[in-house]
């Protein structure tokens, strides 16, 4: 696909990457590899829009921004779509579907999760650097491909700390899965947790403790009754892709119901009578 166009660009971890060095570090690194001999430095945000829309207006390009969560990001490198030549394809990935469409994005596709086919084959291309996974290690694989639930996010994380362990290690790490979550695969998780607001975190924490599988309109009954106005709340995690909603019953994903659950016990690790959640409904 990329040979179509006459420069190309991936811009990893936006977010992060806008926390630690600022907009302009994206603006350059933009500018950087779609023009690969040239050299941009600049100190305003405003300057390199000038650059980006003047250099770009009639150039064809492929770009992709990953992990956008704030306007600021789309109005710095993507914000008017003559900044780039005709037939260019601007991606977006985000964790708020909320945030593409007040963007104005063309289509909005929303991801799935994979079936075990494609689960094996993404987790063995990452352990094995083959399509499938080695003789010996086939049960072990579909373990972890079981636990994972087809979150690509979860075989990337597994497949790579897996890669070059013996299969004995594969046991062992499948059996402390079932204990002790995987550290990377919760802290890359909580991202989306952690940018919502308290009443959506409340929600967010219900569900995962009490909630997963019951009907939508009941839920929003007792949320209500809470205070949490689950009118918008609930549409809120879904456009995070935080819980899904099918024939009007609430689900989650086990490693987010796993993650929130996991959230409320570090409140009060050595006291459960204290965690809020036990007490709540009772």
């Amino acid at each position: 696909m990329s040979g179509y166009f006459e420069g190309k660009c991936f811009l990893a971890g936006v977010r992060e990457v806008a926390m630690k060095f600022g907009l302009v570090s994206l603006q350059e690194k933009l500018l950087s590899k779609i023009f690969p001999g040239e050299n941009f430095q600049f100190t305003s945000v405003y300057d390199g829009i000038e650059i980006i829309s003047r250099r770009l207006r009639h150039k064809k390009v492929l770009v992709v921004i990953d992990d956008a969560d704030n306007m600021q990001h789309f109005k710095c490198l993507a914000e008017e779509r003559d900044w780039f030549g005709l037939g260019s394809r601007i991606i977006i990935t985000s964790r708020d579907e909320q945030l593409l469409r007040a963007y104005g994005v063309h289509d909005v596709y929303k991801p799935t999760t994979l079936d075990d086919f494609e689960a094996l084959r993404l987790l063995s291309l990452k352990a094995f650097k083959s399509d499938t996974p080695k003789d010996d290690f086939m049960s072990p694989s579909q373990s972890v491909v079981k636990y994972a639930g087809g979150l690509p996010l979860a075989l990337e994380v597994l497949g790579s700390f897996l890669c070059g362990r013996d299969a004995d290690q594969w046991r062992h790490a499948i059996d402390r899965l079932k204990s002790e979550p995987e550290e990377e695969i919760h802290s890359r998780l909580t991202i989306s947790f952690d940018g919502l607001k308290e009443t959506e975190k409340n929600i967010f924490l219900d569900i995962a403790y009490f909630f997963k599988g019951w009907d939508r309109y009941i839920v929003t009954k007792i949320l209500d009754g809470c205070g949490y106005r689950a009118g918008i709340g609930l549409p809120v995690l879904i456009e995070r892709s935080l819980i899904t909603v099918e024939d009007n019953k609430i689900w989650m994903h086990d490693l987010l119901q796993e993650m929130g659950r996991n959230i409320v016990r570090q409140k009060s690790p050595n006291e459960p009578g204290k965690r809020c959640r036990y007490r709540k409904y009772a």
